[in-house]
This record gives C-alpha cells, structure tokens and sequence, in this order.
C-alpha cells in the first residue's frame, strides 16, 4: 500500500474528531442523519456509530455524484470521500469538504427515525433500530467499554476467567424459577402417551438454563485461587418490572482464602473502579444521559466514588426502617428480605450514600452461604447504592462438610444431585467467598436509565421474543 492509499483508507469518525488532524484525506461510511440544501452547496450530517457526533460533509453541486444527494433521506448508508478542515460554522469543529460521495443504500421516506424525539416505549418496538438513535447509540457504547472495563479489573488483580456453563442441571438459588430445556416433542401426542420422562431427554434428565455460575465457580476457585465468570444467565420469573428482564448478564468473582469482610472490599473497589473507568472514557456519551435523562448523575455517580461505603448489620437496617417517618408500600418485616423502596431509603434518604448490609437471617437465604456462630444468621451481604436499590449480592461460602450438609437438610434439597459440590468441601475445603453483580444494573447505574429494557440490546421479558 502506498502513502496515498494509507492517507484515504477508511476512517471512523471517533478518531477524526479525536486526532483533530485537519487537512488530510478521508474516507467515510455511515448513515445519514440529516440533509439540507443550497443553490451550490448540499450540507449532509453522517454518522458511523463510532462516537455520538456526526460529520458534517460539505457537498458542491458540481461534483460527480452531485445529482444523487438530492435523493438522499435520513437513514440512507453513504460512502464519503474529501479533505478534512476546519468548519467554518460554529456546530462542529470539523468537516468534510467532499470529493466523492456514493450512495450505498437508499432508506425510503418510511424510515421511522426522523430527527425528532422518539418515546423509549416507541424505540423498544422496534429495537434492531434503536441503536442508531443519540441516546441508545450511546448507551451501546458504554455497554461495551464497561465490558471491556469488568475484564481489565480482574486482569489487573490476577484473576482467571471462566465460561461456567449455561445448560445446568442444578438450581444455584433454590427458587425454581428457571428455564427448563428439551428436546422432547411435546406437540406429539403419541410421543407423550409412551414417553418416560426425563430418561427420553437428551441428557437423561432434566436441564435448564442457568441462573447463576456460582457453583461452578467455586469448583475453580478452589482450584486456581482467584477466578470470575461472566455472562448471560436466565431466571423464569413472571415480572414486568422496570428492574427484571429473563435474560441478562452477570459477574461473578469468586475468591478463595477469603472472608466476607475482604469480599466487601473487593465488591467496593470494583463498583468504584467501574464507575471510574466510564467518567474517563466515556464522557461525550455520558453528557448525554447528564444532560437529557438524569440531571442529578454525575452527582449520583461522584458521591458513590467519592466515599468509603457504610457497612451496618441487617439487624441495624430493620430497625432504621421501622422508626422510619415515611409510608411503605411493603411493611418492613424482621426476617424479611428488604424491598427496593426499603434500599432505596436506606442510601438516597436516610444516609444519602453506598450501604453494605451484611448478616441476614439464615432463613431468606440460600444453602451455600457460612452459617455463622450465632446459627440464625448467614455470611451474607448486599450492596446498595443510589438511583438502584441493590446491586451486589454476595457471602462467604459455607466450607464446612457437615454445616453444608445440614443445610441442605434444611431447605429440602437432594444432596445427591450436587454430590460434587460436596465433594469440593471434603477434599481440601478452604474458606472462601463471592458476589454477583448484575451487569445491567450497573449500566443503568452509570447512565441513569431508569428502564432495564433500555440498557440491554434485545430484552427478553414475559410475552415478548422479538427479534
């Protein structure tokens, strides 16, 4: 490739507007946004999905080509060739003086992305679109450097990553409510009328789709020290909440040497350092949601960062609650689990900050969590924050045989289905601990998207498989 070649070879607009080197030639593909024009000049604004700017391209009507812009509407895909210089307007700093312009794909006067605002209950209707709007452009972008962000902070304390499975044939929470998978035909009656069960099955008995990588896990880390998993998860739960989709992506550090008060550390750091990692690496996309969706974000998100997080009892929380002078929708029960409005006072109202509680009773939570001395509470901690109520859950793991075989006795689960998982604690158990953070939680968190719909690309939820 000669010089020439390299000085005209495709660009994206990002690194255009990032490397502010005027004067050169460029070659540009994206879409247009929007058109306008003049007796000489057409003036054309494109964007390539790169960064949440478009590139204002600068048309003369005696260019070859020319006669095609006339034709051109919002959505179309175009291919720009020209000089880059500085804008004589005051919108942009830069622009396309074009040499060549290509029409690749004519989008007809039906698009439905007209350079309006369009409602997010609109956008989700058609969500194979919505990613070329400002705000959900945007927000697709920070997804992936918050992706990219979960990687690096394992990387760079040593952890080792692992594809825990998705087909499973255990219940990690013990809830049930999880996906179960066949290849049975279930729509043949002959089939059903001889059918003998799981036996049939092509496992031989019944799988699911997991709700957790947890157990799996652990199995490693007590193996190779350090490790996290991270990906989709599923849970069956009939909810149409703005805070529950039936697929969504989770992480899940386990840790082994490790009690439950340095599992906090590490679930704070991570939340810190993630947050951290968007405000520098993302600020245009960020603005955005400061600007149009939450005014108070950037406040939210300094005040998490900013501050060590307070860490009380479940004891202590109840009682907060109950003196509370503020009217719930659920009571506050001792021995209940808390509900998102109870969170949400406990960090927006009551101390306006990032909470831990630690040491629920054993009874609301699940089998592998360290029974502690007391034996009525369990090595348990939540982590709630501002704007979302929780958005860690983690414990240290029970270690010991026969606590963990109790356990079980006690939640009515068969010990011979998770055989192995006891196996782990009779052969060289160590203490150990983990959390899972919900990975759409923490994108709502950093951009003050209120819907989890809107931070996943194609949500999946009761009655709805689209696309």
């Amino acid at each position: 490739m000669n010089t020439n070649q390299k000085k005209i070879q495709r660009t994206k607009i990002f690194s255009l507007i990032k490397n502010k080197q005027t004067g050169i030639q460029v070659l540009i593909k994206g879409w247009v946004r929007t058109r306008r024009t003049s007796k000489k000049f057409s003036f054309v604004e494109v964007n390539d999905g790169s960064c949440i700017s478009n590139m204002q391209i600068i048309v003369d009507n005696t260019i070859k080509n020319a006669d095609s812009i006339d034709s051109l509407t919002t959505g179309s895909a175009v291919s720009v060739k020209g000089e880059l210089v500085e804008s004589k307007g005051g919108r942009q700093a830069m622009e396309i003086i074009a040499e060549e312009i290509e029409l690749i794909s004519l989008a007809p006067q039906s698009y439905p992305l007209q350079k309006k605002r369009h409602s997010d209950e609109f956008l989700r209707t058609i969500a194979h679109l919505r990613p070329r709007t400002n705000k959900y452009g945007a927000a697709f972008r920070i997804r992936s450097e918050l992706s990219f962000a979960v990687h690096k902070f394992f990387k760079e304390r040593g952890f080792i990553y692992v594809h825990t499975p998705v087909l499973t044939g255990s219940d990690c929470e013990g809830a049930g409510e999880m996906f179960k998978v066949t290849t049975l035909d279930f729509t043949n009656k002959e089939f059903i009328k001889n059918c003998s069960g799981y036996n049939d099955d092509f496992f031989g008995k019944q799988a699911n789709l997991t709700v957790s990588g947890q157990l799996s896990a652990e199995m490693f880390a007590l193996a190779l020290g350090d490790v996290y998993t991270f990906g989709p998860t599923f849970r069956a739960e009939n909810s149409n909440t703005s805070r529950h989709v039936a697929e969504f992506w989770m992480i899940e550090p386990e840790m082994a040497f490790c009690g439950l008060h340095d599992n906090m550390d590490i679930a704070e750091t991570f939340i810190k350092y993630l947050i951290n990692h968007i405000m520098e690496n993302c600020k245009e996309d960020l603005d955005l949601f400061a600007k149009f969706v939450n005014k108070t974000l950037m406040q939210t998100l300094d005040n998490i960062i900013s501050q060590n997080f307070l860490r009380i009892p479940y004891n202590d929380a109840v009682n907060i609650l109950s003196k509370a002078k503020k009217k719930f929708e659920f009571e506050v029960k001792a021995g209940h689990d808390l509900c998102s409005e109870h969170e949400r006072y406990l960090t927006e109202k009551h101390f306006k900050k990032p909470v831990i509680i630690f040491d629920y009773p054993k009874e609301i939570k699940p089998f592998y969590m360290r029974v502690n001395d007391d034996n009525q509470t369990v090595a348990a901690m939540d982590i709630l924050v501002p704007g979302i109520g929780e958005i860690i859950g983690g414990s240290q793991r029970e270690e010991r045989l026969d606590v963990l075989e109790q356990r079980f006795d006690e939640t009515g689960i068969n010990k011979d289905e998770y055989w192995w998982y006891l196996d782990s604690r009779r052969f060289g158990s160590v203490e150990h601990s983990g959390f899972g953070l919900g990975f759409e939680r923490m994108l709502m968190l950093v951009t003050g998207i209120s819907n989890i719909r809107d931070v996943i690309p194609f949500p999946r939820t009761p009655k709805n498989i689209e696309f």
